[in-house]
């Protein structure tokens, strides 16, 4: 199905085949794969898929293949999937599979489904997956997805579905296509590529350009006739390994001169066509790199014998080749682009109109309308580009397409001022600023919350003085939502103040209610639970009156954490199941999807980390079927549900996930907090990463995290004292008020200084400075702590028990309280306060039960993969195994005292007298005898175990 012939041979691609024979075979005998095929523009990644289809289908595969067009900046959803069900729904083979799937007929504009968008965009996404599944169960299915840099972010979205399950089904394999060389570093296939390669069953393939000796192949191949040495040498050096290059010059090798420009060269086999048959090309180049057989007719103007003598001659030039329901496809991009750019502006213009007016009389109606607003809008006819952009958003939103639909609103406010009044399309909600806000809508379905604070902005400035109130304040409470999601969060409380005070709460509307319940949460988020509170119980109980089920949903959510125990209480979460019901109830996704992440963090932040993890799972699933995992709640959840697999010490399970569920940005932090504590590389590259502009909350909030502890791993408690301060500067509201996570930065940066003190010299002005940072983060870690459950407390005894160790030396009875804090199910951070409780029982000569704690520490780093911490337990129960070694000689007792002022061996043996050998020698015994590993660990411990002391500082 879907197959091409082409005339030139497959030259230089062994390798490449015989790794997509492979995937095909694997996927034949029940391993789903996925090939993600990148190459240069005409390098030949077309003619491999063609041969790979061709071999697939002689073995008795089902082939589909769907192209994604550049259509400028037209969005039509779902193209290729449409492509390939348009396919399917023609062969009656496939009628009873299609007949068990009837959701894909939206795609097919068979079905109209009324209902709203996140659902709708659940059942098409299930649906598409069910129907390839049940065809990769008849026979071995080949799904090919050509020109992945052109697809519509639906389409993209589609895909990412369809290899981020897991699995892919069995006997299924997909094959996608897109250009290298397209890819800008802000193309929005980018960051869809590095989700996808990171897959279980995804892998990428570069088609390589040739190499010259198989350039020379592929021209004595197309050449029948022998060509000349310096023609054929002049061919392989300007087609540079390029397939298609290659034989767009050997079909110039007749003309007069040898063309400069691709485009001369490409538009030398269309000059060489009759007039007719270049008047078709013509045509067709505007229709797009496809078109149907009856429109290009219609368009062209031709008698059909004309029309098909003059596609007759265009194929068997292989410039068009033949594709299934009677269309017809420039054999390669390029060649269509070359004709396109070579039409006058004036035929452009009339061609386009001319394919408008055609797609309108065909009745197509809003399958058609993104083409004819592209159209229409080309050939400047700008009325009717207006009316069919808001069609095709209107279209797009049916399809649960938000990201299409906000491009069609976006064109459509382009064009608004340039239409007079008369012509432009009336209605409801068809005006500039609804149109704005409709937009900005669509932006947040589509994770872009900057856009939508830009957007819902320029609503309000084209909001005048005589504006509808109620419009008015929806913009208001419309911008503070979206700066909620941002964090400016000054800026959304004072336009949630304006408007809630723009309307009366009597008579009771919707509008205030959601204004009311928008400002709730602005003033929750400055820290002003007074008025949030007060809000709060007054809107409820209007939104009770008037029946607004959402508003009261979102409104229980808020109440839940502001009255009582919060949502850490059974009451709490009695309160959020409810208003769940309701927003399940109402159809309001996003206000369900609240309600869900509010039952896990609750559950969470009570320390009941296993009874969090099935509502992760029924939010994320919620998410995921209605297209919405990048809005704010979702990459939440996704973050939360690593932070319990991780923090249960599910390590292994916590990076599968995450690659198979690939989230951007701060989503991810829990697999690099995994990736610092198992000692991997570029770490705190990644973490610096998540700082940069704009300011993402969340992404400061890891990044910090991050980089604290690694400043503190490596020993340097400056660097983790100035990474927790920034951390929590930037982070803190603009009440003043302190994250929850200051408590666990605190901790970090003190154990670093703790590190430091047990090395440090009396009146070391650093270490006095030391000394202060410590005071100053301990009170941070005491403030922070009041009032939250099991996981800041944890971290607020080990803060106490690195103040003690950092002052008066190790303290086994604050250890012992740290460990039994962190036994509410934090395994690593249990595992490393353990290990300072061991540490501080040696201090004490508690020798055997500190080895007991090393080694329950040591077995949880070894099932963890966390080789820093195995190292140190090792070297713990090294010092715990020497302990019955007779002590250090006096000779060993001097050399010690100077390591510790960090002298070499050369050096110590000219203050001793001895020999550099000797001393080295002396250093050996001393290591050992100490379990250390090196000298810097050894003077650690030798002032731990008060071998040495401190010497006092001169003063002048």
């Amino acid at each position: 199905m879907s197959q091409r012939s082409f005339g030139s041979p497959l030259i230089g691609r062994d390798d490449e085949l015989g790794r997509l024979a492979s995937v095909l075979e694997r996927a034949r005998h029940g391993s789903g794969q996925a090939v993600l095929v990148a190459g240069d523009a005409g390098v030949g990644k077309t003619r491999l898929l063609d041969e790979v289809a061709a071999r697939a289908s002689a073995g008795g595969a089902t082939v589909v293949v769907g192209h994604c067009v550049d259509l400028g900046d037209v969005g039509l959803p779902y193209l290729p999937f449409t492509e390939i069900l348009g396919v399917l729904a023609a062969d009656g083979r496939y009628a009873q599979v299609l007949a068990a799937h009837p959701v894909v007929d939206r795609l097919l504009g068979a079905a109209p489904d009324s209902s709203r968008g996140a659902d709708a965009r659940l059942r098409l996404f299930e649906g598409v997956a069910g129907l390839f599944a049940d065809l990769a169960t008849a026979a071995p299915l080949l799904l090919i997805l050509e020109d992945l840099h052109w697809a519509d972010q639906s389409s993209r979205d589609l895909l990412r579905f369809l290899l981020s399950r897991g699995v892919l089904p069995r006997r299924l394999a997909v094959l996608a296509s897109y250009r290298a060389d397209d890819l800008h570093r802000r193309h929005p296939l980018r960051p869809l590529l590095a989700e996808l390669v990171r897959l279980p069953g995804v892998e990428r393939l570069e088609v390589r350009r040739l190499a010259d000796a198989e350039v020379v192949r592929l021209v004595r191949a197309l050449e029948e006739r022998p060509l000349a040495e310096a023609t054929v040498r002049d061919i392989v050096e300007r087609a540079e390994g390029n397939a298609f290059y290659t034989e767009e010059l050997v079909a110039a090798a007749d003309a007069d001169g040898m063309p400069t420009g691709l485009a001369d060269l490409l538009l030398i086999r269309v000059e060489q066509l009759s007039e007719t048959a270049q008047q078709v090309l013509r045509t067709a180049a505007v229709a797009g790199r496809r078109v149907g057989h009856d429109l290009l007719r219609d368009a062209a103007g031709l008698p059909e014998e004309e029309l098909e003598s003059a596609l007759r001659e265009a194929v068997g030039r292989q410039l068009l080749v033949a594709g299934d329901s009677e269309t017809y496809a420039f054999r390669h991009a390029l060649a269509r682009e070359a004709v396109y750019g070579d039409l006058l502006p004036g035929q452009r213009s009339r061609l386009h109109g001319r394919y408008a007016r055609l797609l309108a009389a065909r009745g197509g109606g809003a399958r058609t309308a993104a083409e004819r607003a592209y159209h229409y809008r080309e050939s400047h006819d700008l009325p009717e580009a207006l009316t069919a952009s808001v069609e095709a958003a209107d279209h797009a939103r049916r399809m649960g397409a938000p990201a299409e639909e906000l491009r069609h609103l976006e064109t459509a406010l382009d064009l608004w001022p340039a239409v007079p009044c008369e012509a432009r399309p009336d209605g409801e909600g068809l005006d500039p600023v609804a149109l704005t806000l409709r937009a900005s809508a669509a932006a947040v379905h589509s994770g872009d919350a900057h856009r939508a604070v830009s957007l819902t902005r320029a609503a309000l400035a084209g909001t005048g003085q005589d504006a509808d109130p109620e419009l008015a304040a929806r913009v208001r409470y419309t911008l503070a939502g979206n700066l909620m999601t941002v964090d400016n969060l000054a800026a959304a409380f004072a336009y949630s103040s304006e408007a809630l005070a723009m309307i009366p709460a009597e008579p009771p509307s919707r509008t205030w209610v959601w204004a009311a319940a928008t400002h709730v949460m602005a003033a929750r988020q400055i820290g002003d639970d007074a008025t949030a509170l007060r809000v709060a119980r007054q809107a409820l109980e209007v939104a009770e009156r008037i029946g607004a089920t959402a508003a009261r949903a979102d409104l229980l959510i808020s109440l839940a954490r502001l009255e009582g125990g919060g949502r850490r209480t059974r009451e709490g979460r009695e309160r959020l199941r409810e208003a769940r019901e309701l927003a399940r109830s109402a159809g309001d996704t996003p206000v369900e999807m609240r309600a869900l992440f509010s039952l896990a963090i609750g559950c969470f932040e009570s320390g009941e980390l296993r009874e969090c993890l099935p509502w992760l799972t029924e939010g994320l699933d919620r998410a995921r079927r209605s297209g919405l995992l990048s809005s704010p709640h979702a990459l939440e959840m996704r973050y939360l549900r690593l932070l319990v697999l991780y923090t249960l010490g599910q390590w292994d399970e916590c990076v599968r996930v995450a690659r198979a569920d690939p989230a951007p940005g701060f989503a991810e932090g829990p697999v690099l907090y995994i990736a610092l504590a198992r000692g991997e590389p570029a770490v705190v590259a990644r973490a610096r990463a998540l700082l940069g502009e704009p300011f993402d909350w969340m992404g400061t909030f890891v990044g910090g995290i991050a980089l604290t502890d690694a400043a503190a791993l490596r020993g340097d408690p400056e660097e983790a004292v100035a990474r927790a301060r920034d951390a929590v500067a930037a982070l803190t509201d603009e009440s003043g008020r302190a994250p929850h996570v200051t408590v666990r930065l605190a901790a970090l940066a003190l154990a670093a200084v703790a590190d430091g003190a047990a090395t440090e010299r009396h009146g070391d002005a650093g270490a006095d400075r030391r000394r202060a940072a410590a005071a100053e983060l301990l009170e941070l870690a005491r403030t922070a702590a009041a009032g939250q459950g099991p996981e800041g407390q944890a971290w607020l005894a080990r803060a106490e028990a690195e103040w003690s160790r950092a002052g008066s030396g190790p303290d086994p009875a604050a250890w012992e309280k740290a460990v039994a804090a962190f036994g509410y199910g934090d395994v690593y951070e249990a595992a490393r306060v353990r290990l300072r409780y061991a540490e501080a029982l040696a201090s004490v000569g508690r020798n055997a039960e500190a080895e007991g704690q090393a080694r329950a520490v040591r077995e949880t780093a070894v099932a963890l993969g966390a080789v820093p911490l195995r190292e140190r337990a090792d070297a713990l129960l090294r010092r715990s195994a020497q302990a019955s070694v007779p002590p250090l000689t006096a000779r060993e007792q001097e050399v010690l005292r100077l390591l510790a002022l960090g002298r070499s061996n050369r050096q110590i043996g000219e203050e001793l007298y001895i020999t550099g050998k000797t001393a080295s020698v002396h250093v050996s015994n001393i290591l050992a005898k100490l379990g250390a590993a090196s000298r810097t660990e050894a003077v650690a411990i030798a002032y731990r175990e008060r071998l040495i002391t401190p010497e006092p500082t001169a003063r002048g």
